[in-house]
């Protein structure tokens, strides 16, 4: 198993995950874009009009899963989230090149962003050649 730098290097060149929530008993999934994985944990944003901030808010317990399709590889990653109201990590997201889309939103709109961060759980991978393998876990 690699170790928790590896894995958070792969997120990072390729952002694009699944997120699962749970309302009422039942299960959501969605793809979402990752802000970074570094000492913090895996951070990430959404809006707060949105479902998946409603379903965090009740319970922040998720599951996320990256597959990587160059090496048929995924990695399942289950923790709590934490809504982090950090004004310096927000500006860093909203004037990041990649978050161009936030500014044309406008600034009457960045109240509406919440930014999330798993700082501590576990992750697991999965892939064809390890399938019959024992899980094996890194702790973050």
């Amino acid at each position: 198993m690699e170790t928790k730098q590896e894995i958070f290097e792969h997120f990072n060149t390729s952002p694009a995950f699944h997120l699962s929530t749970v309302e009422d008993g039942k299960p959501h999934v969605r793809g979402m874009l990752l802000f970074k994985a570094d000492e913090r944990g895996v951070i990430f944003h959404t809006g707060k009009f949105k479902d998946v901030f409603r379903q965090i808010q009740a319970n922040p317990n998720v599951e996320i899963c990256f597959f990587f399709s160059k090496n048929g590889t995924q990695y399942r990653m289950s923790g709590e989230l934490v809504l982090d109201e950090d004004k310096a990590l927000f500006e860093e997201i909203y004037n990041h090149p990649t978050r161009k889309f936030m500014r044309d939103w406008g600034e009457k709109l960045t109240d509406q962003i919440a930014v999330y961060r798993m700082p501590h759980g576990k992750i697991t991978s999965w892939n064809m050649a390890a399938n019959f393998d024992a899980k094996q876990y890194v702790e973050f």
